[in-house]
């Protein structure tokens, strides 16, 4: 019975792993634009937005459907 259980755990795994690395990738823009020359240091994105960390300590937050700036946080 255990071994039977084992083996159904692991081929769970498996299939769960399979699934998540055949999901779709997100849409990213090919390009982005930063404001007043910055160079992104760090990127992570939600599911409507995206945001870009930048070497002038700012936290840039765009649309992900307009691709436009919605929020500027500058990091203290």
């Amino acid at each position: 019975m255990l071994t039977a259980v084992m083996i159904g755990g692991v081929i769970l795994i498996i299939a769960l792993i399979v699934m998540r690395f055949n999901a779709p990738a997100p849409d990213l823009p090919d390009q982005l634009t930063l404001p007043g020359g910055a160079s992104a240091v760090s990127f992570t994105q939600g599911p409507d937005w995206y945001a870009v960390v930048t070497d002038a300590d700012e936290i840039l937050i765009f649309d992900r459907v307009t691709g436009q700036l919605k929020q500027t946080v500058t990091i203290d």
